[in-house]
């Protein structure tokens, strides 16, 4: 296929302060991608429904955050569809259609309701069960060839290609089946005390996660305290097993220096882990240096970033709606007139 004909989807949710593992994962990408595909960044601010936000949290404060986090990342919206996901109404029209063709097996046997339930034990909202097939609904909206996502979203694709192959056995042709676009290194960047758990923004110890607009002397107070192991003398070297710890940070080394891991492990070959630990904490300073200040710039311009987010929405629901219609086409529901 030819540039830009390949359409790549990819959202992140604006519930709360992006991570290194957002950036690294995800963010990261998506500027050098944007030349190569057709690309479309959503701001999820419905998913992030699914869980019960602090009093004076505010969710046009965190849209704007992560829109201007998008932009000094290197988000391009002359190249790409930026927009928020509720401002595109078809999302919430194309969710209803898919779950009446979800099975409830389906979706409680989801890895991340399963770990996202344990925690909560009770007055679990529906939407944390529902929360895949609008995620579904995000991507067959617009005819998405590849999803751009970390590796905890595995199964939600898995049963996103379900549910349009489901589709369009019963109704008739419509939907792509998407594929997933993952980056191996970094694809899943871990706690930085707890190693065995994904970095989360909404972790309650806050130690455990570095945050892109973070203070700086934080983030390095708290890699020095993260986990690594208790060989003496040291050994860097990757085992996810037996060094998971470690093993995290140089993951982190190696996505934003782009250097192989084998590179990193030759480099420091009888240095300490301290050593480790400043080179990995220099390492973001460099990238998050430049992505604090054009952040604070763009966000500085809220004029600027509703018009993106409109500009955005116009453009999305073009293309969602000739979506939408040949849903509604292929069901044998009543074409809606539009004067």
């Amino acid at each position: 296929m030819k540039k830009k004909k390949i359409t790549v989807f990819s959202a992140i949710q604006p519930s709360g302060n992006l991570t290194i593992g957002n950036y690294i994962s995800v963010l990261k990408h998506w500027k050098n991608m944007q030349n190569k595909y057709k690309c479309i960044f959503c701001i999820a601010d419905l998913h992030s429904l699914t869980s019960i936000k602090k009093k004076n949290f505010s969710y046009k404060k965190s849209i704007l955050d992560t829109l201007a986090l998008y932009l000094a990342c290197g988000v391009n919206p002359n190249k790409s569809i930026v927009f928020i996901q509720s401002l595109v109404h078809e999302h919430s029209e194309l969710n209803w259609i898919l779950n009446c063709q979800t099975y409830y097996q389906e979706l409680i046997r989801m890895t991340q309701f399963k770990t996202k339930t344990k925690k909560i034990k009770k007055k679990i909202n529906t939407g944390l069960l529902n929360y895949p097939t609008l995620m579904a609904a995000d991507i067959l909206l617009y005819q998405t060839d590849k999803v751009h996502v970390g590796q905890d979203q595995k199964q939600h694709i898995e049963l996103t290609r379900n549910l349009a192959i489901r589709f369009n056995t019963h109704y008739g042709k419509v939907f792509k089946l998407p594929e997933i676009f993952m980056f191996q290194i970094g694809s899943k960047i871990m706690s930085l005390l707890d190693p065995n758990k994904k970095m989360s923004k909404s972790d309650l110890n806050q130690k455990n996660v570095i945050y892109l607009l973070e203070n700086l002397n934080e983030i390095f107070n708290k890699i020095k305290s993260s986990i690594t192991d208790s060989d003496n003398p040291p050994k860097i070297l990757y085992d996810s097993i037996k060094k998971p710890g470690l093993s995290n940070l140089l993951i982190i080394l190696s996505a934003l220096s782009e250097k192989s891991i084998f590179e990193i492990e030759d480099y420091f070959l009888g240095k300490s882990y301290f050593e480790l630990k400043k080179e990995v904490f220099n390492i973001i300073k460099k990238h998050l240096t430049k992505i604090q200040k054009k952040f604070f710039i763009y966000r500085n311009n809220k004029s600027y970033l509703i018009n993106i987010a409109h500009e955005g929405a116009k453009k999305a629901s073009i293309i969602a709606r000739k979506t939408l219609n040949q849903v509604y086409k292929n069901l044998g529901f009543l074409k809606k007139k539009y004067l």
